[in-house]
């Protein structure tokens, strides 16, 4: 199985003049942890849950949501991206992927194309198909034996 077969293509991404706020909603709404930042169709970084979290003041300093807000605001998304960015091809085998995320300690990996951002590889999204193998051998364990024929 290859990279493609499991990646979410078109993926959320910030561009380099989003702020923190932005990310904020984006994660909030679409109820994901992974940011590709984006320089036209180029990965330039990523922002992760974490890194929200990091530059996020508001449970320090007991902040609403509202000076929560416009704190993140002032903060551009460049700032706290992850620069350096681990790609993969969506014709990789997903077996190249899962080793990069375990041996990097990463959760996704955004998957490029000719230079070109075409999907993201979350840690989810392999753990989803790992359920989808266990289930499969749970259910052929479960299964009668076949007498041979003949």
């Amino acid at each position: 199985m290859d990279v493609q077969a499991l990646m979410r293509p078109d993926p959320v991404t910030l561009s380099v003049t989003d702020t923190l706020d932005i990310a904020d909603d984006l994660m909030r709404l679409a109820r994901i942890r992974h940011l590709p930042v984006v320089d036209g169709a180029r990965v330039v970084g990523m922002v992760t849950h974490r890194d929200l979290l990091g530059a996020a003041v508001s449970s320090l300093l007991e902040l609403g949501r509202s000076a929560e807000r416009e704190w993140l605001r002032k903060i551009a998304v460049v700032t706290v991206m992850t620069p350096r960015v681990f790609t993969i091809p969506p014709s990789a085998p997903l077996q190249a992927a899962v080793e990069i995320m375990i041996d990097k300690k990463i959760g996704c990996l955004p998957v490029v194309d000719d230079g070109r951002l075409v999907g993201l590889l979350t840690e989810t999204d392999c753990l989803s198909r790992l359920r989808t193998l266990l289930e499969a051998g749970d259910t052929r364990q479960a299964l009668p034996e076949l007498a041979p024929v003949g």
